[in-house]
C-alpha cells in the first residue's frame, strides 16, 4: 500500500486513545510532524528506544533528529512547559528540530491563575479542567485581546499588546474573583523577554516556511484529545476548547496541503476518560483494568474512568473525523478476561436510537450490550493478525464491523514495534 503524503492522525473517543504511539510510529517516514491545536493540557506517552516520554506540547516526531516538528498556529503555548519539556529531552541526549507558527497563542500565567480560581468558584460543579489556563487563553484569543507567539521577536510590540491585555484581563478578573495576588506586570514582561532569548530563532511565518520547503515533503499531523471532547462536534460542555477534527488540521497548522489527507483514528479496545461527563459505558469495577493498562491522565495522573468498549460512541466520533482507518490500541490489555462486553446501542425511554445523543441524552441512555468471548493468551509478541487468539481476531472483527471502519494496526504493546499491521 502506497504510504500517504499527508496523513493525519486523530482520536476517536474521549481522548488517551494512543495517539502518541502512533505518531511515533509513523514518524519514522516523515518530514514534518505538526501539532495544529491544544495546549499542554493532556499529553502523549511515547515508549521506544530512548525510553518512555510524556510529551504536552511538543509533536511526537522529535525523536528523530531528521523531522523537522511544527508547533502549529492553532495551538495555545506556555512557553515554560516548552522549555521545561524541551529541557528534560535534552537530558535524554534528544536536541529536536523544532519550529513555532508566530501565529500560535501564548498561554500566560495570569490563564492558569484565571482556570484555578474558575474551578473554585463551580465548586461541585467544576468541569475538572486540568487547571493550565486553556480555556482561558482560546477565550482571550476569540476575543481578539490574546498576544501572539510572534511578538516574542519584537519587545516594543509585545510590552505594547501584554500591557493592553493585562489592563483588560484584571479589572474583569477583580470584578468577578475579588482582589488576589495578581502576577505583576513587570515580572511577565521580564518573563517573556528571557523566554524570547532562547525561542525567537524557532519562531517563523510558516507560509513562508513551507514555500522554501521541497515540494515532496511527507507531513504528519496530530491532534490532541479525541473526538467526543471537540468543541463543536464533542459532548458539550465537556469538551476541549479547540476543535480535535483531523478536517481542523490545514485551517489550525497553518500550513497548507497540495492533496488530500490519509486520516488514522486512533480507537482504544475498552473505554477511558478523565474528567467529567457522559460516560455511558462504565464498568461497575474499574480498578483491576484500571491497574493492569495503567490508566492515569499522561498530565495530570488523574486515574481514568475505565468503560466497556462504545461501538455507538467510536462509531460517531469516527465519522466525524471522516477516517480512512483505523489503529486500535491496547488490545493486550484485555487478555485474561473471560468474556467482553461491547455496547452495540443506546435506549432512551425504552426506545433504540438510531442516532448519537447531545450530552443531556448521553446521561440518561442505557447501554444495550453483546457479550463475546474473552481470550486468556498474553498477545505481547505477536505480530501476524492470524496469530491472535481466535477470540481476539474475532473481537478486532466485531468492532470492525461496528465502527464501519477498516482497522489497520492493531497494538498489543506500549513500544513502537508492538503492532500488527493488517
Amino acid at each position: 500500500m502506497t504510504k500517504p503524503k499527508i496523513r493525519i492522525v486523530v482520536g476517536a473517543n474521549w481522548g488517551d486513545e494512543g495517539k502518541g504511539r502512533m505518531v511515533d510510529y509513523f514518524a519514522e517516514g516523515a518530514d514534518v510532524v505538526c501539532r495544529f491545536q491544544g495546549g499542554n493540557n493532556a499529553g502523549h506517552t511515547v515508549i521506544n528506544d530512548f525510553g518512555e516520554f510524556k510529551l504536552h506540547l511538543l509533536p511526537s516526531g522529535v525523536f528523530d533528529p531528521a523531522t523537522i516538528n511544527v508547533l502549529g498556529s492553532g495551538m495555545v503555548i506556555d512557553i515554560d512547559g516548552l522549555a521545561q519539556e524541551l529541557d528534560a529531552l535534552a537530558d535524554s541526549g534528544i536536541k529536536p528540530q523544532v519550529l513555532i507558527s508566530d501565529r500560535a497563542t501564548l498561554a500566560l500565567p495570569l490563564n492558569r491563575m484565571e482556570d484555578i480560581l474558575e474551578e473554585q468558584r463551580l465548586a461541585d460543579d467544576a468541569f475538572g479542567s486540568t487547571r493550565n489556563g486553556i480555556a482561558y487563553a482560546y477565550a482571550d484569543r476569540a476575543a481578539k485581546k490574546a498576544v501572539q507567539v510572534g511578538l516574542l521577536k519584537d519587545r516594543t510590540a509585545l510590552k505594547q499588546a501584554l500591557a493592553s491585555w493585562y489592563d483588560w484581563k484584571i479589572p474583569m478578573l477583580t470584578g468577578l474573583y475579588g482582589e488576589q495576588d495578581w502576577p505583576e506586570f513587570a515580572e511577565m514582561y521580564d518573563s517573556l523577554c528571557k523566554a524570547a532569548d532562547r525561542f525567537a530563532p524557532l519562531i517563523t511565518d510558516l507560509h513562508s516556511w513551507q514555500r522554501a520547503q521541497p515540494e515532496n515533503q511527507v507531513m504528519l499531523f496530530e491532534a490532541q484529545l479525541g473526538s467526543l471532547r471537540d468543541l463543536q462536534q464533542g459532548n458539550y460542555p465537556f469538551t476541549t476548547s479547540s476543535s480535535v477534527l483531523a478536517s481542523g488540521a490545514e485551517l489550525y497548522s497553518g500550513l497548507n496541503f497540495d492533496c488530500r489527507p490519509h486520516v488514522t483514528a486512533v480507537v482504544k479496545a475498552f473505554s477511558s476518560s478523565v474528567g467529567r461527563g457522559p460516560f455511558p459505558c462504565a464498568m461497575a469495577d474499574m480498578t483491576e483494568l484500571r491497574e493492569s493498562a495503567v490508566e492515569y491522565g499522561a498530565r495530570t495522573g488523574r486515574p481514568r474512568d475505565i468503560g466497556h468498549f462504545d461501538a455507538v460512541a467510536t462509531r460517531y466520533g469516527v465519522s466525524v473525523q471522516k477516517a480512512d482507518d483505523i489503529a486500535l490500541t491496547k488490545l493486550d490489555c484485555l487478555s485474561g478476561q473471560s468474556e467482553l462486553n461491547i455496547c452495540v446501542g443506546y435506549e432512551l425511554k425504552g426506545e433504540r436510537l438510531q442516532h448519537y445523543p447531545m450530552t443531556e441524552e448521553l446521561f440518561r441512555v442505557v447501554p444495550v450490550y453483546e457479550t463475546v468471548p474473552g481470550w486468556s493468551e498474553a498477545i505481547g509478541d505477536v505480530r501476524q493478525f492470524s496469530e491472535l487468539p481466535v477470540a481476539a481476531q474475532n473481537y478486532v472483527e466485531k468492532i470492525e464491523a461496528l465502527i464501519g471502519s477498516p482497522i489497520r494496526y492493531v497494538s498489543v504493546g506500549p513500544h513502537r514495534n508492538q503492532l500488527i499491521h493488517r
